[in-house]
C-alpha cells in the first residue's frame, strides 16, 4: 500500500477525498484534496507545478521552498496531523521516491461578509460584527489592535469536530495566572464536538450551574478589543461570531459599546436607565402582588378604587392571575423567536393583542396585571444578555410576593444580593467595583467619566500594567 492510500484507508468513506496522481522528472505522487473544502484554481496550479519537478529535487523540504507557491506550507506532518489537515481542506503532496510529506493551505469556505450585528445595533461608532470564521474574527482584533503584546494561542477541541479555538489577550495586561487558568481548562476539554463559543461555558464559567451568567459575549470588536485593553481574556471558536471574554462583572451588562461614543453626562444616565428597569422587570410583578393581597392598605385610595373595580369579577388569585399572565407573556415572546421572521412580528403583534384583549373582555385577567406584567417584560430587554435569568428570577420573586408580602420580597431580594457578592471567578468579584468596594473603577461602572479622567485599567481584574495614561 502506497503512502496516498495509507491515508485514504483512515477515512469512512475514501471516495470524499479526491486523490490526483502526478508525474515528473523526479518521479511519481499524489495530491490528496478535500475538493468541497479547498480552492480548485490553487490545486490545479500546485498540481502543474508539480509535474514541472526536475530530477535533482531530494526532500519535501525542498519542494516546498522551492516549487510550492502557496503562502502557508507545512512539511513532514505525522499521520494524525495529515489526517487533521485534509478535514481541514488542506492540500497533502506525497511522493514516491522522496521521503516526506507537504501540506499546502489551500483551504476555501464560504463565509458571510462582515456586517453590522443584528443582535448589537448602535447609533454611533463601528458598525463591524464578528462573522462564522475564527481567522476573520482574529483579523478584525488585530487590526484594531496593533501591538506585539498582543498574543494568540490556538487550540482544537473536539474529537469529531475538530474544532480551532483561539485565546487572545495583551501580554503585560492581561494576568498570566487567569491566562494559564484558561488554557488549562480548553486543554483538559474532551467532548466530541464544539459548535459555538457557548458550547465552552460550562468548561471555563468558575460555577456553571449558577443562574447567572459569569461570562461576557460579543459580536463587536471594538468591544472585544477594549475588554482586553482592560485585561480580560478573549476566547475566539470558529463557527461562532460570537467571543466570549473572562473574567466577568455584573456591572457590564448594564455598559454598551455606544456609551462610549457619547458625551459621558448621556451615558450615565442610560446606564441608570437599565438599572432600574432591570429593577422593574425583576420587582415589579412581586410588588404588585405583596401590595394586593397584604399591604392594600398603603395604596393611595383613589388608584386602590381604581385598582379593586379592575379585579372585580376576576376568577383568580392575584398570584396565580399573575403568573398566568407571565406564562402567557413568556409563551408570545417565545413563540415569536422561533417563528419564521417572515411572520414572526405579525405573530407577536397579533398573539398580544388578541390574546390579551380576549382575556380582559372575558373577565380571566385583569387590565393593571396586564400592564404591569408587559411593562416588567420590556423593562428586561434594557439589559438583553441577562433576559434568561431576570424571567427565572421574576417568577421567583413573583411566588415571594404572594406569599410573604413586602418582608419575603424583602428577604428575597437581600438573600439574592448575598450570593451575588459570594460568586467569585479568576478572581474577580461578581459585584465589583461595589464588592468590595473599588473607588477608581466606579468612574467607569453604573456612572461614566470622561475618558481623560480614567487613567487606571479596572482594579478590580488581575493584571500586570494598570495605567492607561499618565
Amino acid at each position: 500500500m502506497d503512502k496516498a492510500s495509507e491515508y485514504l484507508a483512515a477515512f469512512a468513506s475514501p471516495d470524499e477525498i479526491t486523490r490526483r496522481d502526478f508525474k515528473s522528472a523526479a518521479g511519481g505522487g499524489s495530491v490528496l484534496v478535500s475538493a468541497d473544502l479547498s480552492d480548485s484554481e490553487q490545486v490545479g496550479r500546485l498540481i502543474k507545478a508539480l509535474e514541472n519537478l526536475p530530477r535533482k529535487v531530494s526532500s519535501a523540504r525542498e519542494v516546498a521552498a522551492e516549487f510550492v507557491s502557496i503562502a502557508e506550507v507545512k512539511t513532514d506532518l505525522g499521520y494524525g496531523e495529515v489526517i487533521s489537515s485534509l478535514l481541514g481542506g488542506d492540500a497533502v503532496i506525497v511522493f514516491e521516491r522522496i521521503e516526506g510529506n507537504v501540506v499546502a493551505k489551500v483551504r476555501k469556505y464560504e463565509r458571510r461578509a462582515v456586517t453590522e450585528p443584528p443582535t448589537s445595533t448602535v447609533m454611533q461608532g463601528p458598525r463591524e460584527g464578528f462573522v462564522e470564521d475564527v481567522k476573520t474574527n482574529l483579523s478584525l482584533v488585530k487590526r484594531k489592535l496593533r501591538t506585539t503584546d498582543l498574543c494568540v494561542k490556538k487550540f482544537t477541541v473536539g474529537r469529531l469536530t475538530s474544532t480551532q479555538v483561539a485565546v487572545a489577550y495583551v501580554s503585560g495586561v492581561a494576568s498570566q495566572e487567569i491566562v494559564d487558568q484558561v488554557v488549562s481548562r480548553i486543554s483538559k476539554i474532551d467532548v466530541d464536538g464544539v459548535l459555538d463559543v457557548n458550547y465552552l461555558k460550562e468548561y471555563l464559567e468558575p460555577n456553571p450551574s449558577s443562574v447567572f451568567p459569569q461570562s461576557a459575549v460579543t459580536e463587536k470588536p471594538d468591544v472585544a478589543v477594549a475588554k482586553l485593553l482592560e485585561g480580560r481574556v478573549a476566547i475566539l471558536v470558529d463557527g461562532s461570531p460570537m467571543v466570549m471574554t473572562l473574567p466577568f462583572m455584573l456591572v457590564e451588562d448594564f455598559q454598551s459599546a455606544e456609551d462610549y461614543y457619547e458625551r459621558s453626562v448621556f451615558s450615565t444616565f442610560l446606564r441608570f436607565v437599565r438599572l432600574l428597569g432591570a429593577m422593574l422587570a425583576v420587582f415589579l410583578p412581586g410588588l404588585y402582588v405583596a401590595l394586593q393581597v397584604f399591604h392594600y392598605s398603603v395604596i393611595p385610595i383613589r388608584f386602590l378604587l381604581t385598582l379593586t373595580s379592575s379585579v372585580n369579577g376576576i376568577p383568580f388569585r392575584p398570584l396565580s392571575e399573575t403568573l398566568f399572565v407571565i406564562f402567557l407573556f413568556e409563551l408570545i415572546r417565545e413563540a415569536g423567536i422561533r417563528t419564521p421572521k417572515a411572520v414572526g412580528m405579525a405573530m407577536s403583534i397579533v398573539g398580544a393583542l388578541v390574546l390579551g384583549d380576549t382575556a380582559v373582555k372575558a373577565g380571566i385577567i385583569s387590565t393593571p396585571a396586564v400592564m404591569l406584567i408587559a411593562l416588567s417584560s420590556l423593562c428586561m430587554y434594557t439589559v438583553p444578555n441577562q433576559v434568561g435569568t431576570m424571567s427565572l428570577i421574576r417568577v421567583i420573586f413573583t411566588v415571594l410576593g404572594g406569599v410573604g408580602g413586602l418582608y419575603l420580597l424583602m428577604c428575597g431580594g437581600a438573600l439574592c444580593i448575598w450570593y451575588l457578592s459570594s460568586l467569585n471567578g479568576y478572581g474577580t468579584a461578581y459585584l465589583s467595583p461595589l464588592s468590595p468596594l473599588q473607588p477608581s473603577d466606579l468612574k467607569d461602572s453604573f456612572v461614566r467619566v470622561s475618558m481623560r479622567k480614567m487613567k487606571l485599567r479596572p482594579l478590580s481584574l488581575a493584571g500586570g500594567n494598570k495605567r492607561r495614561r499618565k
